[in-house]
């Protein structure tokens, strides 16, 4: 549901307090205060999206590049196989397949 920020109308008119209320877009605006009775009027502003965890910022912080540039190794399991292939990372520790059923069968 939509956060809606309204202001209270102090008796000469000029803006008052803010407060945020949650309602369905179906209510109808406010015309006062819910406590104390103040006549308040609805104030449009930009809406707040969340831009952070987008599916494009995300995907951008997992690309290959990226994941290697900050030091981590990534692998893809082969559906196949269920082996892991490595996709991105320099470390020369890190093998470059993980078979991931023998491992299993070994206790891992």
């Amino acid at each position: 549901m939509p956060t809606y920020v309204y202001e209270e109308i102090l008796p000469d008119h000029s803006a008052g307090e803010t407060f945020e209320i949650i309602q369905t877009m179906s209510e109808p605006h406010l015309t006062h205060h819910p406590k104390t009775g103040v006549p308040v009027r609805r104030i449009y502003a930009a809406p707040n999206l969340p831009t952070r965890y987008t599916e494009g910022s995300t995907k951008a912080r997992l690309s290959n590049k990226n994941v290697e540039q900050h030091g981590f190794t990534r692998y893809e399991k082969d559906k196949v196989t269920g082996r892991y292939h490595k996709t991105a990372g320099k470390d020369k520790r890190a093998p470059e397949v993980v078979d991931a059923p023998r491992l299993k069968q070994q206790g891992f």
